[in-house]
């Protein structure tokens, strides 16, 4: 079987990449796409299973692994609460001929993509502007004043990791984007049986 690839996914809040991705895995089955599976130091909430949803770890048990090197990126969200990616994990969806997907934050992208190089596509989907994002924050609904600003803030410091990543996908118009990112995939994916 055929070795999978990786494809990384960041974006501020609000830019539209869960709907750009979740389109990509649901319409695009051809693409083999599966979720990298994170591990997290949080319980299982509700019908949530170990190696379904998440690796369940205890704090310690993550640091454990923190220390032995086996995560490609990891976050302490707050004090013992971490989520990660292990190495083992991806290893073996590659293997299976998955084509892994990261729906992750900036600095995981660049881990990631610095970790894989040329086996992962980075893509940086971007807001057509700060005021677009805030209008579709506000849209939303979900977030009070204050909290939408602090979006906005840590939007305007994740917008600046852009240029790190291999394709920026403006999503202006969300038609366009997603058949920008079909166009992205197709080609990268296509690449490599050339």
């Amino acid at each position: 079987m055929e070795r999978g690839r990786l494809l990384i996914f960041s974006a501020p809040s609000g830019s539209g990449k869960s709907t750009i991705v979740q389109y990509l895995m649901q319409e695009h089955p051809e693409f083999r796409l599966k979720f990298s599976i994170s591990a997290t130091s949080r319980p299982p909430r509700g019908k949530e299973q170990h190696g379904v949803e998440y690796f369940f770890l205890s704090p310690e048990e993550f640091r454990q692994k923190i220390e032995n090197d086996e995560f490609l990126e990891y976050e302490e969200v707050y004090q013992d609460r971490f989520y990660g990616t292990l190495k083992s994990q991806v290893e073996r969806q590659l293997e299976e001929g998955q084509n892994v997907v990261f729906d992750v934050d900036v600095k995981g992208g660049c881990n990631i993509k610095q970790f894989y190089g040329e086996q992962a596509l980075s893509i940086f989907i971007h807001p057509p502007s700060v005021d677009e994002l805030r209008r579709r924050l506000e849209h939303r609904a979900t977030d009070d004043a204050e909290q939408i600003e602090r979006r906005l803030a840590k939007a305007e410091e994740e917008m600046s990791y852009a240029p790190r990543f291999d394709k920026i996908l403006v999503n202006d118009d969300l038609s366009t984007a997603k058949a920008e990112a079909v166009a992205l995939l197709n080609d990268f994916l296509r690449h490599d049986k050339e």
